[in-house]
């Protein structure tokens, strides 16, 4: 282990030892973290090698850097998503959001919110199971929770199944989308999520207020019907150190 240690790039091993003050809460959420002087002295390391340390837990999302003032242990309780049950039509069919499962009592603000119809892209019309260029209704929003922006969704819907319905409206009402297909005979049965990540592009690390390095992670969900009918596809760009995808069946 020693041998391990001591090989390891010193900036990295500056860095476990400030995770590990973290995590035995010699420094708490909202706390200033030693500067890059203070580190230097501590030490005997470059100015450089310190900036690497300190960026290494910003990358990772344990901290944020206020400038003029420091880095600072990161005060965000991450969201445990969980996403077995936040789907349930128990959820939805009983009025209430999806998110309710991840984030009761926090305050949750969806912003940006903007529906368009438009011509469904090759790969978008492949998963509705409808032909390229024919018209989805497309609803756009950012989540925003505490204050810190976590999420950025896109949902396609066919045009011809949810024309004139509140899904074509900003506030789709109670229960959201999938409470309002219920009601047009097309109530999701059962839906498929994959899962990947990748490093933002620009835009997204501008909406999600990023922090340099950090990762999204990106969900694509269907939403088919008890028949198989395609009615949603929503793709979901998540802040990655904001989450914990939590997914819990049975055997």
């Amino acid at each position: 282990m020693a041998a391990q240690e001591s090989s390891s790039p010193k900036y990295r091993r500056i860095a476990d030892a400030l995770k590990q003050a973290i995590a035995a809460g010699e420094f708490r959420p909202g706390d200033r973290l030693p500067g890059e002087n203070d580190l230097m002295d501590r030490h005997g390391v470059a100015r450089m090698t310190a900036r690497q340390a300190l960026g290494v837990l910003t990358s990772e999302g344990l901290a944020e850097a206020r400038r003029g003032a420091g880095v600072f242990v990161r005060d965000f309780q991450p969201i445990r998503r969980r996403g077995v049950p936040r789907l349930a039509r128990e959820q939805w069919g009983q009025g209430q959001s999806v998110w309710a499962a991840d984030v009761p009592e926090r305050d949750l603000v969806v912003d940006g919110v903007t529906v368009d119809e438009e011509q469904a892209s090759g790969d978008v019309a492949a998963r509705l199971d409808i032909a390229p260029g024919d018209a989805v209704t497309v609803r756009r929003r950012r989540f925003v929770l505490d204050g810190k922006p976590v999420l950025l969704s896109t949902s396609y819907l066919p045009a011809a199944l949810v024309a004139g319905s509140a899904i074509t409206q900003p506030d789709t009402g109670a229960g959201g989308t999938y409470a309002r297909l219920a009601e047009l005979g097309a109530a999701p049965a059962r839906f498929r999520e994959e899962v990947r990540s990748r490093m933002p592009a620009p835009e997204e690390v501008d909406r999600l207020r990023l922090p340099a390095g950090t990762p999204v992670i990106l969900i694509s969900r269907m939403a088919r019907t008890e028949d198989g009918r395609a009615v949603e596809v929503n793709e979901m760009i998540l802040d990655s150190s904001a989450y914990v995808l939590e997914y819990d069946f049975d055997a």
